[in-house]
């Protein structure tokens, strides 16, 4: 059978091709001028192109740089693909030399190359807003290191804390998200140009020349790997996923803490809308924003991780445009979150009133009690537990504050022990106080003022080394930017 049909199917043309087309001009277009660059002075570099033909080529590149109008370009099917479309652009002005840039390389590690450049800036503005909200965050915890609060347990009023301290446990969640997200950045700086289809070349490329132009660390290794290993985007995927992931459950908390019930948390007025037609109501709707932008955001990472499970350990388009392009919406949603919860959080407050009503009604420093009688009774922490135990039932049940009810605790110690206790009415009322319970929970990580600096300040010091690291690998960059436009200036000059 003769097939007489023509590159492209015109379904194919506008499903596939011409949405890649206009992918590519959104992305990836200054990246290839980047990649031409460096790959061209590198051929002219190791003799594999004369400094004549560079030069001719070098000034096609910059011809076709300054006079194309990429908003303008509109995918016509003429050639399968932008970079088809630069190479005929080069062949239109070149003739046969116009093809010759393309020695030792293939669309493949171009590809992977032109992804990870275009992700590792992604991940490093995730990067810089994360450790803003990192340090926003600290700054609060610092700012709120007295102000006590009720933690919960298993949705039930569990022990005083404050809020510096719980702030302070999210930011070692998000300090070790933070160190994740920069492990994974490393998995994007090693190029894989150079690798050309899968196999490497047989002309004398320098893969390190390239990569060192380009601003990566050096060249990925394995050339097979360089396009089949996916775990770049697997892996950066999966450590922003979880970002939000644990955002979700602090938002979560803001839910609860700011429902009329409970009454913790106070929203600001610029933060709260009011129903169309309830005019009491206070809605905290940024919070649920939070918690759905969060969700999409996590929802995108699986998308994208989940499109690589089961595929073949190879070339496939599985992981190339039309999924790389998919996954950036995740570095947006991200962004609408980390932005507005650096806004959000630091200028909520707590409300003290609905603190101390829920500490009273619920004996929340009833652990305290046990341990005062376990230091100054001389009893076992359970049978300082049983007595604690029957305290708090008893003035639960006629609905006093722990703190007044001493004469229920003197019956309750009577009771359990057979003998008087020797704890005075004042130091009952101090060792069931919000106040000292927090004092005495001075070792590393509780939330005592002296315990509470120490952790702040380690706080501090791990989010500047970590930007240290990303400023590290920016200015890198940076370097290689200047260095390839004047690599790129001197074969224009030759």
């Amino acid at each position: 059978m003769t097939d007489t049909s023509k590159f492209p199917d015109p379904v194919y043309r506008d499903t596939v091709l011409a949405p890649l087309f206009e992918g590519v001009k959104a992305h990836y277009a200054a990246g290839m001028d980047r990649i031409n660059q460096a790959h061209l002075v590198m051929l002219v570099e190791t003799g594999i192109l004369s400094d004549k033909d560079g030069q001719k080529i070098a000034e096609a590149l910059s011809h076709i740089q300054t006079n194309t109008n990429l908003a303008a370009l509109s995918y016509t099917g003429e050639h399968e693909d932008y970079f088809f479309w630069v190479e005929a652009q080069l062949k239109s002005r070149l003739g046969d030399l116009g093809g010759a840039l393309h020695t030792a390389r293939s669309r493949n590690d171009m590809d992977h190359t032109l992804f990870k450049m275009t992700l590792r800036q992604k991940a490093s503005d995730l990067m810089v807003q994360v450790l803003d909200l990192t340090r926003a965050l600290t700054d609060k915890a610092q700012a709120e290191r007295d102000t006590l609060i009720v933690a919960y347990t298993h949705g039930q009023p569990a022990q005083p804390s404050t809020f510096g301290h719980y702030l302070s446990a999210a930011i070692e969640v998000l300090l070790n998200d933070a160190t994740r997200l920069e492990a994974a950045m490393d998995g994007l700086d090693h190029c894989p140009m150079g690798a050309a289809a899968i196999t490497t070349s047989g002309f004398p490329i320098d893969r390190t020349r390239v990569a060192d132009l380009l601003g990566f660390a050096g060249p990925k290794l394995n050339a097979y790997g360089c396009i089949a290993s996916v775990d770049y985007v697997t892996g950066l995927y999966s450590g922003m996923k979880l970002i939000f992931l644990h955002l979700g459950r602090v938002i979560q908390d803001m839910a609860f803490w700011s429902a009329f019930e409970v009454g913790q948390l106070y929203v600001p007025n610029a933060m709260v809308q009011v129903s169309s037609i309830m005019p009491q109501k206070r809605n905290p709707v940024p919070i649920e924003h939070l918690r759905h932008l969060s969700s999409v955001t996590v929802g995108r990472c699986d998308m994208v991780v989940n499109t690589m499970h089961n595929t073949p350990f190879t070339d496939m388009n599985d992981s190339e445009g039309e999924v790389q392009q998919a996954g950036y919406a995740a570095f947006d949603s991200g962004a609408r979150v980390l932005s507005l919860m650096t806004a959000l959080l630091p200028a909520c407050s707590i409300n003290p009133d609905r603190v101390k009503i829920t500490t009273d009604a619920a004996c929340i420093t009833i652990t305290e009690l046990a341990d005062t009688l376990v230091r100054q009774e001389g009893l076992s922490f359970r049978a300082a537990h049983d007595v604690a135990s029957r305290t708090s039932r008893a003035v639960i049940e006629t609905g006093l504050a722990l703190g007044q009810g001493y004469a229920a605790f003197a019956g309750a110690f009577q009771a359990e022990t057979g003998r008087q206790t020797n704890l005075s009415a004042a130091e009952f009322s101090d060792a069931t106080a919000p106040e000292t319970f927090v004092a005495r929970r001075d070792r590393p990580g509780g939330p005592a003022p002296t315990a509470l600096d120490a952790a702040l300040k380690q706080y501090r010091r791990d989010t500047d080394a970590i930007q240290t690291q990303y400023r590290t690998r920016i200015s890198r960059i940076q370097a290689a930017d200047t260095a390839r436009d004047a690599a790129f200036k001197s074969l224009l000059e030759t």
